[in-house]
């Protein structure tokens, strides 16, 4: 017990210099090799004092408010980068509407499909390290997935990262939500019908993307979890970050699932597919992230491993719906990331969702500057608040992307999607 107090000690005072070194206790192994920054108070740009920069952050502050306070929403994060620094970080309404506990800036929140980005930045990074070849064939690994035809001896890890399976979209994903294996499952896809010839064209996934994990924790000689939290998110300081159930519901403040203004229960399904839907965090820790995906922090993600992880790899359709999708051209999908044109704009990131809660983080790379996103209810409305951002941003007034006059009066009960729900089953 002592020398655990005095290994303490240690840290804390390595802490009050701003880093140190996280080793396991009795080893001499690092768990990361760069310095890990300690979670002290966060300096936040909360308040309206705060908030400096080309985007109207009053005006969105006013258009965040009005929607969260819209019947078919529970909460909303939101945490804004412009050129690449922390600008505007503000939530609004409740963690839990059965107890009224209101999102805080360390309330955590699922990622959903976001979370394929921190796979993708992974495979990348395994790539670069020489760990993996993304042109090898997943048949090559010791994988649970079967593709019809033995297409898994054709299929290389980047075909499947980059969503090129030929399986029809989300195959099985009903049966994972009804409790079975994914490892089954994946089995199970021999049988599956496909939408075209593997390798030759985009068809979204969760079951067959979660193969990730299997391979990039074998070729890491760690479990795909962990390797993740150790080589990205603890020396980035994310350390609300992490993954599966117990993480979020463990916490002392996290963001129950709502339809409306009901709680709904948390439904396990996604958290067992961790590379395709897995990770969870405050926006805080959320916004951090996509500053790293931004290039700013090299050291732990460098150019190279973005440059693998976001290249194009295979053209999609348009993403989201309605007007939004309509104002959406050249769509394309890296390795769990996507790229696309808007107004003119090359923008990048992904966006998520699963059952009570929605994420989303669309930021433009030449400027750095975009928007995360967490909220806990099914509807698909704010997926526009980072389009509003941008245009913000570049001075643009011909969008209203966060005007609520077009949808039916709000009267406080509770409410399902509603018809402003955009297509997005991620």
């Amino acid at each position: 017990m002592k020398r655990v107090f005095t290994i303490l000690i240690a840290v804390a005072a390595l802490g009050s210099a701003g880093w140190f070194g996280i080793h396991a206790l009795g080893g001499s192994r690092p768990l990361a090799s760069i310095p890990i920054p300690l979670r002290a108070p966060e300096n936040l740009p909360d308040t309206p004092a705060e908030w400096h920069g080309r985007i109207d952050y009053r005006t969105l502050d006013r258009q965040l408010t009005g929607l969260s306070q819209r019947p078919e929403m529970a909460g909303l994060a939101v945490a804004v980068v412009e050129d690449g620094e922390l600008r505007f970080v503000r939530t609004y309404g409740v963690a839990d509407a059965s107890t009224g506990a209101p999102v805080t800036p360390q309330t955590l929140f699922r990622w959903a499909s976001v979370s394929k980005t921190a796979t993708g930045a992974l495979a990348a990074a395994l790539a670069k390290d020489g760990s993996v070849d993304l042109d090898r064939p997943i048949s090559r690994w010791r994988t649970s997935l079967r593709l019809p035809g033995g297409a898994e001896s054709r299929v290389t890890l980047g075909d499947l990262l980059a969503q090129r399976t030929g399986l029809t979209k989300n195959a099985y994903d009903e049966k994972l939500e009804e409790g079975q294996s994914p490892a089954l499952l994946r089995a199970n896809l021999v049988a599956a019908p496909l939408q075209c010839e593997p390798g030759t064209c985009h068809t979204y996934q969760n079951i067959a993307f979660d193969t990730a994990s299997e391979i990039l924790g074998e070729a890491a000689n760690k479990p795909f979890a962990d390797t993740i939290e150790h080589r990205f998110f603890r020396p980035l300081g994310m350390v609300s970050a992490g993954y599966g159930m117990d993480g979020l519901t463990g916490a002392k403040d996290w963001a129950r699932p709502h339809r409306g203004a009901q709680v709904r229960p948390v439904r396990e399904a996604y958290w067992r597919v961790p590379a395709a839907a897995g990770v969870e965090s405050d926006i805080v820790d959320f916004a951090k992230w996509m500053q790293a995906m931004m290039g700013s922090r090299p050291d732990v993600l460098p150019p190279r491993v973005l440059q693998i992880a976001h290249q194009p790899r295979v053209r999609t359709e348009p993403l989201y719906g309605s007007a939004l999708r309509q104002s959406i051209s050249d769509a394309s999908y890296g390795l769990g990331w996507r790229n696309f044109t808007y107004g003119g704009h090359r923008l990048a990131g992904h966006s998520g969702a699963v059952a009570g809660y929605r994420a989303t983080m669309i930021f433009e790379p030449a400027t750095r500057t975009g928007v995360v996103a967490l909220w806990n209810s099914d509807w698909g409305f704010p997926f526009r608040i980072p389009f509003a951002a941008i245009d913000s941003y570049h001075k643009r007034e011909d969008t209203r992307w966060l005007d609520l006059d077009e949808l039916p009066p709000a009267t406080g009960g509770a409410a399902g999607p509603g018809p402003a729900t955009m297509a997005l089953k991620e």
